[in-house]
């Protein structure tokens, strides 16, 4: 009993095993072979090495951007006068973030104070008092009072408690009384950070200095890397027009793409840009707009300057990854890629044994089959090797194809 179970541990220890092999001589089966190796091959070099960078360990990006616009609009209106609408005018919000609006158009509602007032008679309209219970009208633009009044000679409208008297956006000023924002400029500055590889960039980059910032505006052929935009160029190349855009607002997106390959110098990490509409095209709410008032007090009156703005959304999103070499995925890449190489032994050995007329034959020298009644003979051949049995596979057909058994 110990000396088998010494047997049994000095077999496990100083014993290999492989597989047995079958050298197939066909020209279909070969040929086919080499072509998918090949494929794999360059499928593993060319896509998976040299395009999609297999070799690199890839980090996320941390990114800020900070705004600054420029531009002067001049508007005259009747009861409101010539005013001049600037930076601090006409962008929200003010400190200007990744998300910002520059009004285009607006709606003036002057001289508002709380009160009592009519409602627009297309929002609640009435007949009686009746009609006009309290909160009975979601749309209201205050608190119904309950009472049924004139509205003109012809309609009657509820009372409401509100800043009166209450806005009329129906009419929305066309052409737009901003259409000078086509020429306003946005500088964009964007700071970016891949951390696992302690790198820090800006869109500043080398080539853009201080001089250069006061002349250049972006082109995407001519000027790439300048971060100055024209709001006109940039709604152009959503495909869209100002003046259409204007009218009612919109919603743009900048995207800032960084895409660095940082085995190379970090001067060539460089941001490219692209920009894209947004606008929903549903009838039912077209554009983009919100209220914005204007307070201050006329002999101890608290009134206000209402403001339906429509403008352009501006979305500034950073995309982008920092691939460096790194031997951990280099070796993960190069271990699958072996992997996918036993593609081509499957497929052969589909055609081998289930496709080609010969298969019955192969089977044959790739399978070895073992009966319980041959035990005996077995453990006898045991200690003869394979050389013998090599001669025999090889004398046992003579004609074409051939399939050898290799140890």
């Amino acid at each position: 009993m110990g000396h088998k179970f010494k047997k049994g541990i000095s077999n496990f220890f100083f014993e290999y095993d492989t597989p047995r092999m079958v050298l197939v001589r066909d020209k279909k089966v070969g040929l086919t072979f080499r072509l998918i190796q090949f494929g794999v091959l360059c499928y593993i070099v060319g896509w998976v090495f040299l395009y999609e960078k297999g070799y690199q360990d890839v980090d996320d990006i941390i990114s800020s951007v900070s705004i600054k616009l420029k531009g002067l609009a001049v508007t005259n209106l009747p009861g409101f006068g010539t005013e001049i609408w600037d930076v601090a005018d006409y962008v929200f919000p003010p400190q200007g973030d990744s998300s910002f609006v520059v009004m285009t158009n607006f709606i003036i509602t002057p001289e508002q104070q709380m009160g009592t007032c009519n409602e627009l008679p297309d929002v609640a309209p009435c007949k009686t008092n009746e009609d006009c219970k309290a909160f009975s009208f979601r749309q209201a633009q205050g608190i119904l009072s309950g009472n049924c009044t004139p509205y003109d000679n012809k309609t009657k409208s509820c009372e409401v408690y509100a800043w009166c008297p209450v806005e009329n956006d129906h009419k929305v000023p066309n052409p737009p009384l901003l259409m000078q924002a086509e020429n306003f400029t946005l500088f964009i500055k964007n700071s970016i950070r891949f951390p696992k590889h302690k790198v820090n960039r800006q869109n500043l980059v080398e080539s853009v200095t201080s001089d250069y910032l006061k002349k250049c505006v972006y082109d995407k052929d001519k000027d790439p890397l300048c971060p100055v935009f024209r709001l006109g160029y940039i709604v152009e190349q959503t495909g869209q027009k100002f003046r259409d855009m204007a009218y009612k607002g919109g919603t743009i997106g900048i995207i800032i793409d960084w895409q660095c390959d940082l085995d190379w110098p970090l001067k060539y990490c460089k941001p490219t840009y692209s920009f894209h509409g947004l606008n929903d095209e549903n009838s039912a709410s077209q554009g983009f707009n919100f209220r914005h008032a204007r307070y201050y007090k006329d002999k101890d009156v608290k009134k206000r300057t209402l403001f339906k703005v429509f403008g352009i959304r501006f979305d500034i999103l950073v995309n982008g990854a920092g691939g460096k070499f790194n031997i951990i995925p280099t070796m993960t890449t190069i271990g699958s890629g072996i992997g996918i190489f036993g593609v081509a032994t499957v497929v052969c050995d589909l055609m081998l044994l289930h496709v080609l007329p010969k298969r019955n034959y192969y089977k044959e020298k790739k399978f070895k089959h073992a009966k319980t009644g041959e035990k005996k003979t077995l453990n006898k051949e045991d200690g003869m090797g394979y050389s013998n049995n090599t001669q025999q596979d090889g004398s046992q057909n003579s004609g074409t194809p051939v399939a050898t058994a290799a140890s």
